[in-house]
């Protein structure tokens, strides 16, 4: 049913009328130092795949790559820590697979179920559609201040568990009250994924800035340059397709200072970002209420408008 023609989370098997499959990878390397925060945020972000997709995630494979100089004790707390997320969710580590590395990584090989009358897409917004955005960003920048040493496991301590929890119960609000689109903010940033859903859909979008939920020090770090070596790269991406009210998108020397920063906290690349969602006006408090009832924070952000396909304005 869906392959990987618009950059969708997961794949889409049809089984038969009432059965869909969902099958998606993930796997990065360390984020943070302590192995068993590693194993939960890599389990969180690679079963966030399913719920974007408004699936229910049923078994895991683990895909382990390590130095054996590590020793046994570090993957057994990664591993740990990626089970109880699994544990959480419901999901069944099934199995997996090991190597030999220079470069830790960890991931998972996730197979999940969704009704095939109610997969949400990153497609299939519509102008009027408002966005709504259930996680904080900044994940990226935070991470880089902790590999840095400008922040400690304590002092970061909300962003990890922000990039730990699991987005399944936002993706349980969305499937009751029913969207137009959905997506996970991950490695493309928030202007990325934006962007994909926007062209997929044929429409423009507006993103307000100052509605955007923000950890704190973000965007004193990026200012300061605090940021991920990937973000020069998106941010090259998302220029063609980025306005500022207006003006072209603050990038180079000249830009001010503040203006840069938050155009490098728009292009941030994110690990386990929240579900980013485009859903009808009259619908949109229903989907906060929702979402609230679950415990999930969430922002309305900007809304689709006609215009070119996939072009983003930023109001200040």
């Amino acid at each position: 049913m869906v392959g990987f023609e618009t950059s969708d989370d997961a794949a889409v098997y049809r089984l038969d009328e009432r059965t869909a499959l969902l099958l998606t990878v993930d796997f990065f390397t360390p984020i943070v130092d302590d192995a068993y925060d590693f194993g939960r945020i890599t389990a969180a972000n690679s079963l966030s795949d399913v719920y974007a997709m408004g699936g229910r995630p049923l078994t895991a494979m683990n895909l382990v790559a390590f130095p054996c100089s590590l020793g046994p004790e570090i993957v057994a707390e990664v591993l740990r820590g990626g089970g109880d997320v699994c544990r959480e969710a419901g999901v069944i580590v099934v199995g997996g697979h090991t190597i030999d590395d220079n470069e830790p990584k960890f991931g998972l090989s996730v197979l999940g179920i969704v009704d095939p009358e109610r997969v949400v897409r990153n497609v299939g917004a519509r102008p009027g559609d408002v966005f709504v955005l259930t996680k904080a960003i900044g994940t990226g920048v935070i991470g880089t201040a902790l590999k840095r040493g400008l922040l400690d496991g304590n002092s970061a301590r909300p962003v990890i568990e922000s990039m730990a929890a699991l987005n399944r119960a936002a993706c349980d609000a969305m499937q009751e009250v029913g969207v137009h689109a959905g997506t996970d903010v991950t490695g493309f940033g928030i202007a990325g994924h934006l962007h994909e859903m926007l062209e997929g859909s044929d429409c423009a979008g507006e993103l307000d800035f100052g509605a955007l939920p923000i950890f704190d020090g973000v965007l004193a770090l990026a200012a300061d340059g605090v940021v991920p070596g990937r973000t020069a790269e998106v941010i090259e991406y998302a220029a063609p397709f980025t306005t500022w009210t207006g003006r072209p998108a603050p990038i180079g020397p000249g830009a001010p200072l503040d203006d840069l920063a938050r155009w490098r906290v728009l292009c941030d690349p994110q690990t386990s970002g929240g579900l980013l969602m485009a859903v009808a006006p009259d619908k949109s408090e229903a989907l906060c209420a929702a979402l609230a009832k679950r415990g999930c924070a969430c922002a309305v952000i900007g809304s689709a408008i006609e215009g070119a396909a996939g072009h983003i304005t930023v109001t200040d």
